[in-house]
């Protein structure tokens, strides 16, 4: 042991010591005090055993945070984002459009971001055109309105003036799609993370 640990140590055998004649002090019958004394001795040791590993609990507490929030709102490693895969498969974020929260499925397979009408609503975004278009998606061809968001950021990085398209048809589900994947410097899948280079 160091020599902090040494006196740590120390430190609990003495409060134990205290602990033992306060029992004797108090007369307490020899069984009742062995019991007594022994629930005092596990608290301790546990405690001493605790603080001994205070660094290696304290470091797998920061990795479990960092998974949560890599599966949210990813986790920024350096000038790059990564995203953790959800257990569906899939990499969702949690981003925000024109300042307002929405959570985003990202998907190279969708030329345009996508997002539903409700997301249109709260970012204040409105169709530029009345006339829709049909685009074809996973789950067949969908009539959308083409709108713009003035500013989409996900984690650190952040896009301005980007198209988006707006329908009924994707329900709830918002698609963070290839035009802004395309403005990265680069981006992949590695091991189970989406990594984003800004």
């Amino acid at each position: 042991m160091s020599g902090d640990q040494t006196a740590e140590f120390i430190y609990l055998v003495a409060i134990l010591v205290f602990v033992a004649s306060a029992l004797l002090v108090r007369k307490v019958p020899i069984g009742q005090g062995l019991k007594m004394f022994a629930g005092w001795v596990i608290i301790f040791l546990a405690a001493f055993v605790a603080f001994q590993m205070k660094d290696d609990i304290l470091g797998l507490a920061s990795q479990v945070m960092d998974e949560r929030r890599a599966e949210s709102t990813g986790l920024q490693v350096g000038s790059n984002l990564e995203i953790k895969q959800a257990l569906d498969g899939h990499f969702w974020v949690d981003a925000r459009i024109n300042g307002e929260p929405a959570r985003f499925l990202v998907d190279s397979g969708a030329t345009t971001t996508s997002i539903s009408v409700e997301t249109a609503r709260r970012a204040g975004i409105e169709p530029s055109s009345r006339i829709p278009a049909m685009v074809q998606t996973a789950n067949g061809t969908v009539a959308v309105e083409r709108g713009r968001a003035e500013r989409i950021e996900v984690g650190h990085i952040v896009r301005e003036d980007v198209g988006v398209h707006i329908s009924e048809g994707f329900g709830d589900t918002n698609v963070l799609g290839m035009n802004f994947l395309s403005s990265l410097s680069g981006w992949g899948v590695e091991r189970n993370r989406l990594i984003l280079k800004p």
